[in-house]
């Protein structure tokens, strides 16, 4: 079945082989690949759109000595099945498995741990001007592979700027599928449309260029003239001007599945003297029907079986996701305020706004992939008087925390923040876990930061934010909604909500754990064990009275997060205790500790991190039990 590739232990193995034989082996890597999310939730669209451009790199290079760097590394999987990890492809996903992210641990052809859009160049550049001040590294090349969705990140222009003044040896390979995750957006993909199709610039200008560049740009009148001639020549030819302008040679576009002209044009820029961008265009899902027509739901679909002539049947699941919650919210509150705008950087499908776009196209806006401008734009909307919602997710809001200081939160703007895939991502992993929302949010002044405890919750956190006179943060978790049940009390802000007060212990929940809790909280009535329930809902402002009281009257409490415990909510539960005086030798943190998280199932995390119920459970017994605190004559609560 995979008669080449099963063979491939090392790119060295890729030597010697005929174009047809390099065909048929991306034919087999693309069917792997289909078997892989036939059994879970994996990158699938990208990955298959880079098959022919990571052979024709790894048969062009030698990436054990020179450097490459995958951009937004989410289509690294061709190129960890021919850098010795074939056979534990399967594994890909799983906890102790293969990371769906490049990992240096794994493989010396991993450089960086990439999960984040847009420094590739950055670290490609670093990595060049690195071996260049190294003794006999010099000769190394410096490959960087990036998307045209992540392209028009901030940084990358930076990087560029700074590679066209430093003129070192840099190889910049765009991969132009037309796609971010959802289909590009701006002023530059138009720029780049117009490239794909300047067919007649490709065929002429190696030879025009030859002529062009012995013309001097300095000298007599003539030769001025000669100069100008040359710069209107090239600025009609060269698709490629604005990359020409930063000192970077513009090449392409070339076909990003030919595997011979692929290598042709690799070889050729090689050795080219300075900075190349290398445009290639490629087709997301390429070599998979369904794919190449929806990339888009194919960027990370759920497990598919596939039927004849390549229909696709999908494992479907009934629950409602906090995401899907959150996007009718917002598409309730946007037909209820014409002031109210949605913003998200370009992350229309995985923070579920598909129908918001629809309904509301001059109020949404996608900004591609570029946070800071996103919260820098959001600031601007407030203070012309709309009420802009900002739906990014946690770990990619983090790139924007300047502009949340200064724009924002400096500025008292009622910008409301929803940081989707809070806390534990599972396969995903520690590129994407929103660990660190709450530590990063909380220290800023006029923000205020939520976190809900259930499905109810969300809804009326947004209501409240929407009419709240300054910035507000709400986090939740990549994972089924749930309800708990009895009467609710209303948001207000800076209050906790009191589910139950406990004679032995209290459980303070801050965030979607709420329900774990409630669970650890019956398994220890059944022990006969009275702990209350309280949902935190506010993180700054702190409830003070309620979370004082508690620490206050309580024999022992439990703070329980699914987030980072340095500068956390129990961290500043613990600061409001310190700050009144109380003693807080009965108090324990339950979260993430000071560690990356790997991947693996949600699920597993939380066992792992002992914040399931049964986890939690424990810790209180094991909390009691240093506190001597027993109850063996008390009567089971009702």
């Amino acid at each position: 079945m995979d008669k080449l590739l099963s063979k491939i232990e090392s790119p060295r193995d890729l030597q010697g082989l005929s174009i047809a034989e390099l065909e048929q082996l991306a034919a087999e890597m693309r069917e792997v690949l289909c078997n892989l999310v036939s059994n879970r939730t994996a990158h699938f669209a990208s990955n298959l759109g880079v098959v022919e451009l990571c052979l024709a790199l790894h048969t062009t290079f030698d990436f054990s000595r020179d450097r490459l760097i995958w951009d937004t590394g989410h289509q690294i999987y061709p190129h960890k099945l021919i850098t010795g990890r074939y056979h534990e492809f399967a594994t890909m996903r799983t906890k102790g498995g293969l990371m769906g992210y490049p990992n240096p641990h794994e493989s010396q052809y991993d450089l960086f741990m990439t999960g984040h859009a847009g420094s590739s160049v950055s670290t490609a550049l670093g990595l060049k001007t690195g071996d260049d001040l190294m003794p006999g590294q010099s000769d190394r090349h410096s490959v960087a592979v990036i998307g045209d969705g992540a392209f028009p990140s901030g940084i990358v222009y930076e990087a560029m700027n700074n590679a066209g003044g430093l003129r070192k040896n840099l190889l910049m390979i765009l991969n132009d599928n037309q796609m971010s995750i959802c289909p590009r957006v701006g002023g530059l993909g138009e720029y780049l449309d117009r490239l794909r199709i300047n067919t007649f610039y490709t065929g002429l200008k190696s030879e025009v260029l030859k002529v062009l560049n012995r013309v001097p740009l300095f000298g007599d009148p003539a030769e001025r003239f000669l100069a100008q001639v040359k710069e209107s020549i090239k600025a009609g030819l060269h698709g490629g001007m604005l990359f020409e302008e930063l000192n970077f040679r513009y090449i392409g576009p070339v076909d990003g599945h030919n595997i011979q002209q692929l290598r042709k044009y690799l070889d050729m820029v090689k050795d080219v003297p300075g900075p190349v961008l290398l445009h290639v265009v490629t087709e997301k899902g390429h070599g998979f029907k369904p794919a190449a027509e929806d990339p888009v739901f194919f960027h990370t679909p759920a497990p598919f079986t596939r039927e004849d002539e390549g229909i696709v049947a999908f494992k479907k699941s009934s629950s409602k996701a906090y995401t899907d919650i959150v996007s009718r919210a917002i598409f309730a509150q946007m037909e209820a305020n014409p002031k109210v705008t949605v913003l998200t950087a370009a992350m229309c499908q995985g923070t579920k706004l598909e129908a918001v776009r629809k309904a509301f196209p001059d109020r949404f806006f996608d900004t591609g992939i570029c946070e800071s401008h996103a919260v820098a734009f959001a600031a601007g909307q407030a203070k012309a008087g709309l009420r802009p919602v900002v739906d990014i997710y946690s770990t990619f809001l983090q790139r924007s925390y300047d502009q949340i200081f200064q724009e924002v939160a400096l500025q008292n703007l009622p910008v409301t923040f929803l940081l989707d895939r809070a806390g534990l991502t599972g396969p995903d992993g520690p590129t994407h876990h929103g660990m660190f929302d709450l530590g990063y949010m909380r220290v800023f002044p006029n923000m205020v930061v939520m976190a809900p405890g259930d499905e109810v919750d969300v809804r009326a956190m947004l209501e409240f934010a929407l009419s709240h006179d300054s910035p507000v943060a709400i986090r939740y978790p990549k994972t089924a909604a749930e309800t708990i049940e009895g009467a609710r009390t209303p948001i207000e802000l800076g209050h906790a909500e009191v589910i139950d007060w406990g004679h032995d212990g209290t459980i303070i929940a801050c965030g979607t754990l709420l329900t774990n809790c409630l669970k650890a909280a019956a398994i220890l009535r059944d022990e006969r064990l009275d702990v209350g329930v309280i949902n935190a809902r506010f993180v700054k402002p702190l409830d003070t009275e309620t979370m004082l009281r508690a620490i206050g009257t309580c024999p022992f409490v439990i703070t329980v997060e699914e987030a980072a415990l340095m500068g956390g909510f129990g961290s500043a539960v613990l600061e409001a205790a310190a700050d009144a005086g109380i003693d807080t030798s009965h108090v324990r943190r339950l979260g993430i500790p000071d560690r990356f998280i790997e991947h693996a199932e949600r699920g597993e995390q939380l066992i792992d991190l002992g914040l399931h119920a049964e986890g939690i459970a424990l810790a209180c017994r094991q909390l009691a039990e240093r506190l001597d605190i027993k109850s063996p004559d008390r009567h089971r609560v009702s």
